[in-house]
Formats: structure tokens, C-alpha cells, sequence
């Protein structure tokens, strides 16, 4: 068995083939999506189908990722060269617009052994459906909400299959800026396979295959004695959405955390039955938000891989807001429900850890969608933004301004590439002072973006946070809510709701005001 610095050594050569196929994504995505924001992850898998390493990217992908392998494996036996695309929520999936794409990797040599495998998952900025962007809050099912592309040989033995590529196409609104998203993820999967065939090459692919189990055994281990250091016991937390687009009445979320004997089981009985809208979250999202908030807490050393999730056992009542059946529509519950889950499971464990747990961030991605046709430029277009909030203070610091948390770490897209890019006009991207929670450590504030538009458009809103304020400990004050604006250029305005799809036109602003975070013990 290997020691702790030879594995931390292979973790890294894991992970490094993971981070430059991230690399790769962003040097060559056509989107501002992709090239600007880094929606995207990478990682990495054993030949069981066990991720083995990933690149930091975003944890709302990665948690889930591995089920998405779990459904690719059912096309075997696979032939060197194939790529699988995906993008069922219900077999892996977050929500329709991240498109998966899988390799399996054999080794060099006659034999030709699978080794593994290497994964990207990639926001596509429209995948069809009822409205641009394809994350409609008014869908009541999956299918409302884009094209559903179950596992399928997209490349077979290094042939690109363009049949399935032409249906794929024809089925989004934007075709050429998805195919060359679509070419990025082919050239990073490349690369990712030739990386792990040298790494196999370098060690043998028995070696390289005992230290991959050694990699996940050791994250266990690592994961179990941490667990062991919370006090033993059960702690409970509610925390609500908003509402689920259709009704104003809150969806609350329950969790039961046992910790015992170096494990932690989250049981979400009692949350919300599933809802007619789009905010329920599949249990691959309810998942990987458990494993990303046990996480947090316990690894920050701990390689973080499959071994990690060995400990923590997730029970979902079927057919609830955690664990839709198939069929429901699921976008929003990617981007929001799984920020509401990691929120409840944190509040849970501070009643364990009162002095190690932060008090909760803005709670929302603040999503924008706009698509409409670019008169100017003579073609149509689909632009997608996630925006920052204020996150949670903590027992030793403030919170910090303006940040992606939790679920998301993508970045936010430059005013230049927005404006040269669509018809779109940025007219204010500040800060919201004072939006933060006042604490011994204040919340993070919140910030404000005024977007004028240049042509007619279609514009969704997918955001949270705007009724129930993000929630303090230690006796510290909750930040302050979320808002969202329509202007017109007469210099009327109104308040939007927190989940809408409507049209604009030229002069229209919408402004997007996003939470603060909650502030953590007593002001002075």
C-alpha cells in the first residue's frame, strides 16, 4: 500500500489531467458561457465507474457527475474512441442544459484494458424547450424544459456520428454557437483520454488501477475520522424556497442529520411533496448538495473522490421536492433547490458545530436568461448568467461581497463580452451596501445589475431569497432579500417576481438586486 505522500502525489496527477481538460474547455468554448463564466466541470473515473478525481470546478456538477457514468456504462462494451453524450436529469443529469459527455479510456498495448474514465459536464446556453435558455419556470414537465438526450454514442470508435449531432442541433435555438461549444468538450475529452493512457503507460495499468482504489480508501478513512470528531448525535433543520412559480406558498425542506461511529445520514423526510414547477431537484442535485456540505466540514485535506461519499447515506421520500419521479420538470431545482439543501444541511450540523458553522449565504444563483433574434449581428441569441450574493459570515470572518457560493463557482461575465457579444447593454454592476446581516462579523452584501435592452427579447428569471431572508447564528441579523426590476423608458417601473419569464423591448431595463448574507453572533 502506498503512503500518504506517494497517494497525495498520484491525487495530483489525477486531478491535473482533470484541471486541463477544464483548461481546454475554456481556451475553446465559443460561448461566453463557457469561455467567461467556466460553467463546466471535469473529472475523473476508475473502470468501475468511481470518480477518482476532479478539477475545482462546480459542485453542483460533480456530485451528480457520477451517476451519470453509472447510466453510460449500460451501452457496454465500449470501443476505444467512443464518446457517450448525456443529458437526462434522471440518469445523472443536473438539469437539461448541462450536456455530460463521457470517454472510456483503454490502455495502450494489444490488450487494450479499460482504465477509466474522464467526464466534462457543460452548460449549453439553450437546449430547446419553451423558452430560450431552456430553464422555464412555467414547465410542469421535463420535456417543457428542452431536448432530453438519454446515453448515446455521440462519437463510435472515433467516428463522429453526425446524425445524432445534426438532431441535437436542430433542436436549439443557437446551433452554431452550440456545436462549437459541443467541439470544446470533444477536444477536452481527447485530451483527458490521452493524459490517463500516459499516466497508464508511466505506472502499468495494474498499478495505476491499485492506486486509484488506494486513492478512494484513503479519502474514506480521512472522511470517517473527521466525521468522528462531531459530536455524536441528531440535529434537525426547515428552511424554505420562496415558492415554486406556480403557488406563493413556501416549499419547506426537513433534514435529520445523524452523525455516529464515523458517519452521517441525512434524512429528508418531511420536505415538500414535488411541485407542479421546476423547482424540484433530482436526487443525483440532493445528493451531490449533501456531499458538498459534509464536505465543507470535514475534507479539507481529504482527496476529494467517491471514497469520500462511502460514509454519508441520503434518505429521500420518493416523489418530494429532494426526489421527484421521473417526468417532473427539474431546472430551477438545480440552480436554487440544491442552494435551499446545502443551507438546511448546514443549519442542521451548526447545531453540532455551533462554533465552526457559518451563518447562510445569499441562497440563490440570481439567474438571468434573455434570447431573442440580433438583428445586428443577423442571427439569434441565447445568453445565460448566474449572479453573486453576499456570503454567510462565520465564527472567525465577515462575509464576502458579491460572491458565487456554495453549489455554483462559475464566474461572472465581463460587461465587455456582454456587450460585445449580444444586443444587451449593462447599465449599473455595484454593490448593495449594507445588505449583509450585522453580526460580531457582518454578512456579505449583495449586488445590483441594470441590463438595457438593444432589441425585443425574451427574458427569464429563476431567483430566490426574495421573500425568506437568508438566516443568521449566534445571534446575528439575517441578510437582507433579494428584488427584481422592470423599467420601462417612460420611467416607470415595476417589481417582478422571483420566478417569471416575460418579453422587453428596446429601452426596457431589468435590474437584478441579489440577497446579502446572514451575519454571524451579536453586533457589538
Amino acid at each position: 500500500m502506498a503512503n500518504a505522500v506517494a497517494l497525495s502525489v498520484f491525487n495530483s496527477l489525477l486531478s491535473s489531467i482533470a484541471d486541463e481538460m477544464g483548461a481546454v474547455l475554456v481556451r475553446t468554448g465559443l460561448s461566453p458561457n463557457i469561455r467567461e463564466r467556466r460553467d463546466l466541470s471535469c473529472a475523473v473515473f476508475d473502470a468501475e465507474g468511481q470518480m477518482v478525481a476532479q478539477a475545482a470546478h462546480i459542485p453542483v456538477h460533480l456530485g451528480a457527475m457520477p451517476a451519470s457514468v453509472q447510466a453510460v456504462q449500460s451501452l457496454a462494451p465500449f470501443a476505444p474512441g467512443d464518446i457517450v453524450v448525456l443529458n437526462d436529469p434522471y440518469l445523472g443529469g443536473s438539469h437539461l442544459p448541462d450536456v455530460t459527455m463521457v470517454s472510456p479510456v483503454f490502455g495502450a498495448g494489444r490488450r487494450r484494458r479499460l482504465i477509466g474514465y474522464v467526464a466534462s459536464r457543460a452548460h449549453q446556453s439553450d437546449i430547446g424547450g419553451m423558452t430560450p435558455g431552456s430553464m422555464p419556470p412555467a414547465a410542469r414537465e421535463l420535456l417543457q424544459e428542452g431536448l432530453v438526450i438519454p446515453p448515446v454514442r455521440l462519437f463510435q470508435a472515433g467516428r463522429l456520428n453526425e446524425d445524432v449531432l445534426r438532431l441535437i442541433l436542430r433542436n436549439v435555438r443557437t446551433p452554431q454557437e452550440r456545436r462549437g461549444d459541443f467541439e470544446a468538450q470533444f477536444a477536452a475529452q481527447r485530451l483527458g483520454e490521452r493524459r490517463l493512457v500516459e499516466l497508464a503507460s508511466r505506472f502499468g495499468a495494474g498499478a495505476l488501477a491499485r492506486r486509484m482504489s488506494e486513492l478512494l480508501a484513503y479519502a474514506e478513512r480521512l472522511t470517517r475520522v473527521r466525521l468522528r470528531s462531531i459530536p455524536a448525535g441528531t440535529y434537525e433543520f426547515e428552511d424554505v424556497m420562496d415558492d415554486d412559480g406556480f403557488s406563493p406558498e413556501p416549499v419547506p425542506i426537513r433534514v435529520r442529520l445523524t452523525i455516529a461511529e464515523g458517519s452521517v445520514t441525512a434524512d429528508f423526510t418531511g420536505s415538500s411533496a414535488q411541485r407542479d414547477g421546476s423547482v424540484n431537484a433530482v436526487a443525483a442535485v440532493t445528493r451531490s448538495a449533501v456531499y458538498y456540505a459534509v464536505f465543507c466540514l470535514v475534507g479539507e485535506d481529504a482527496p476529494l473522490n467517491a471514497g469520500c461519499f462511502r460514509p454519508v447515506e441520503v434518505v429521500l421520500p420518493e416523489g418530494s421536492i429532494v426526489s421527484p419521479a421521473p417526468g417532473h420538470a427539474v431546472s430551477a431545482g438545480n440552480v436554487e433547490t440544491s442552494q435551499r439543501i446545502v443551507d438546511t444541511v448546514l443549519g442542521a450540523f451548526a447545531g453540532a458545530l455551533p462554533a465552526v458553522v457559518p451563518s447562510a449565504s445569499s441562497g440563490s444563483m440570481n439567474n438571468i436568461l434573455i434570447g431573442g433574434y440580433d438583428s445586428t449581428r443577423a442571427r439569434p441569441f441565447s445568453y445565460y448568467e448566474t449572479l453573486g450574493g453576499g456570503s454567510g459570515a462565520g465564527p472567525n470572518r465577515p462575509g464576502l461581497n458579491a460572491m458565487h457560493t456554495h453549489m455554483t463557482n462559475t464566474l461572472n461575465t465581463p460587461i465587455e463580452s456582454i456587450e460585445s457579444t449580444y444586443p444587451l447593454r449593462v447599465l449599473e454592476y455595484s454593490l448593495r451596501r449594507g445588505t449583509g446581516g450585522r453580526g460580531a462579523h457582518a454578512g456579505g452584501d449583495g449586488l445590483r445589475r441594470s441590463y438595457e435592452f438593444l432589441t425585443p427579447a425574451e427574458v427569464t428569471l429563476i431567483t430566490e431569497r426574495r421573500k425568506h431572508r437568508p438566516w443568521a447564528l449566534q445571534g446575528g441579523e439575517p441578510g437582507e432579500t433579494g428584488a427584481n426590476s422592470l423599467r420601462r423608458p417612460d420611467g416607470s417601473s415595476q417589481s417582478l417576481p422571483g420566478k417569471a419569464t416575460f418579453s422587453v423591448a428596446p429601452g426596457d431595463v431589468v435590474v437584478v438586486e441579489t440577497p446579502g448574507g446572514g451575519g454571524w453572533g451579536r453586533a457589538p
